[in-house]
């Protein structure tokens, strides 16, 4: 597995039902610290609201999530969330359904429709896309052997997104999943060059 499904951009959507709103939101996250964040803003900004259910999925391997009811009955909000996240194989992404009650109760089996159709209307305003799975390792070397890294470098389509060059020099390399163990395999044949931790897949 070499890439995974997300949204390229935050969308909204929205469902209505006997007086009751059902807003959606959808959000492209990497980390947890963001979806912190991002839940704290929505309590914030949506005070007023009855509910504010969500659910994040992260990873590319999908195994990091969390779904949070926020009082609703059991099943009826973040399952019906999380299906929709789950059909569409997403990841590294959040969706907050934020509900203000209309004064007319909707059952279990509405508030699950309701829930669903909220989060089907604010994927389908969504851009889904495909990403490939990027690592990123840390390398420090000897600057006479600043050659032979950048040739590495170049033949693996890695990218430098932070370099220090001084007699000790410093890189963090990102890493395409599809490109990581023949780099991996060349930066460790390069005499005396050290290798931060990386992940062992």
């Amino acid at each position: 597995m070499n890439n995974y499904r997300t949204i390229s951009a935050p969308s909204e959507g929205i469902y209505k039902e006997k007086g009751s709103k059902f807003l959606a939101f959808a959000y492209p996250v990497t980390h947890v610290d963001e979806v912190k964040e991002l839940i704290k803003t929505f309590k914030k900004d949506y005070f007023d609201a009855r509910h504010i259910c969500y659910v994040y999925m992260l990873g590319a391997d999908r195994k990091e999530f969390r779904a949070v009811e926020d009082g609703e009955p059991s099943g009826t909000a973040a399952k019906p969330i999380l299906g929709q996240i789950n059909s569409k194989n997403l990841t590294n992404i959040l969706v907050v359904v934020v509900r203000y009650f209309g004064g007319v109760l909707l059952g279990t089996g509405g508030l699950t429709t309701a829930y669903k159709e909220a989060t089907i209307d604010a994927l389908c305003n969504a851009t889904i896309i495909d990403k490939n799975i990027e690592w990123d390792i840390d390398i420090t070397f000897n600057y006479l052997q600043m050659n032979d890294v950048m040739k590495i470098i170049n033949d693996t389509n890695a990218t430098i997104i932070q370099q220090q060059f001084d007699n000790v020099c410093l890189i963090k390399l990102r890493i395409e999943n599809i490109n990581f163990d023949e780099t991996l395999s060349k930066l460790k044949n390069t005499y005396d060059l050290k290798i931060g931790d990386y992940p062992q897949k």
